[in-house]
Parts: C-alpha cells; structure tokens; sequence
C-alpha cells in the first residue's frame, strides 16, 4: 500500500454532526407544501442518492427555489446557535497534523460552512478547503473529490478520503480514491461494500495509517 500523504475529510457526519439539523430544516419547510419528510426518506434520497428531497413537492421551479432558500436560511439559524466537533475528531486531527497533510472537502455551502466551524477550532489542521461553489457537480459526482486531487497536485494512490455517507463513498471510488467509511447514525444501514474499510469511529483513523 502506497504511504498515505493527504487525506481529504467530508465535513458534516464525519467532523461535525450537522445533517440532523439539515434534515430538521428540510422537514420544517417541506410541511408547508404537506410533504411529512420522513427520516428513512432524507436518509434514501439526500445521503445514498445525493438528491434533493424538494422533489417531493409539487410546485414550479421559482417555488421550490425558494423553499430551498427559505430552508438554507433556517438551517443557517440552527447552525448559529452553535456546532461542536463531533467526539474525539480535534485528538485525532491532533495526532495526524503533521504527519500528514489534510484537507476538507464538503457539499457544504460556504456560508454554512462557516457558520459550522465559527467555534470548532479546527480549522488550523487543515491546507485547504473545498465547499460546494468550487464544484460544477456535487457528491455523489467524482468532481468534488477530483477536484481536491488538482488542488493539492497529488498522486491519487497516495490520498485517502473519510466520509460517513453512500453518496460521499460513491464520489470518492468514482474519483479513483481509497476510502474509509464511519458510520453515523442515519448512515448504520446503507451500502458502503466499496469502502477501503469501515471504522467504528474517527479515532481509528491514525491506527489505520500506521
């Protein structure tokens, strides 16, 4: 096996556990239109399929627009109330920074992104940052994860990509990337038979490198 010299970290479900409140949001807005957004039909369409659950309900396109903007808004004010790193994700950045050379690259807006880590504290770990405006197409597309490769001008056998979700997963193999899989909550289910490995929690991550 190649020496691993970049990892590209996803950001929500893997450093912050934020796609709850993505979900309660889209739950919210959604039941205006009379759609109950269930959690089993967020988990099938957002986080495997990588599709928007607004298809769901009946409307024009300038409609539905701005229920995804209504809802990027109240997803902002759940944001602001404050994100903390998800357990043992700043020891393992921690252990790692240094030895590696790390990057995130999310589906995440960038003023949602930066709304999530105004507090976190991690950002010193990482060389750079890839958010939803930097990519024509997102995740479950190679794109994003194509797009790191560029950026840090690195040998794909040597870049090791973490994600939580089937749709990260499936942009991280399409991209020609070994990945590893933890599982969150809304994810224990879903197909990650093409991960590199699955881990029980972030803090594996440096014994895996080793």
């Amino acid at each position: 096996m190649a020496t691993t010299e970049w990892i590209f970290w996803d950001n929500d479900g893997v450093l912050v556990d934020t796609e709850d409140l993505y979900f309660q949001a889209s739950a919210e807005l959604l039941s205006e239109t009379g759609v109950k957004l269930s959690r089993e039909q967020f988990i099938e369409i957002s986080l495997r399929r990588g599709e928007s659950v607004f298809d769901l309900a009946e409307g024009d396109k300038p409609y539905l627009d701005s229920l995804r903007e209504r809802r990027n808004r109240r997803y902002a004010e759940l944001l602001a109330q404050g994100v903390a790193p998800i357990a043992g994700v700043a020891e393992t950045l921690r252990a790692l920074h240094g030895r590696v050379r790390m990057a995130i690259v999310t589906s995440s807006h960038r003023d949602h992104f930066d709304l999530i880590h105004q507090g976190t504290g991690l950002m010193g770990y990482f060389d750079f940052i890839l958010t939803r405006e930097d990519y024509r197409h997102t995740k479950p597309h190679p794109e994003p994860y194509l797009t790191a490769i560029a950026r840090c001008a690195g040998d794909p056998a040597r870049c090791l990509v973490v994600e939580d979700s089937q749709r990260g997963l499936k942009a991280a193999v399409a991209a020609g990337l070994r990945c590893l899989v933890i599982p969150g909550d809304l994810n224990r289910h879903s197909d990650f038979s093409t991960a590199h490995a699955i881990l029980q929690g972030i803090s594996e991550v440096p014994a895996y490198l080793r």
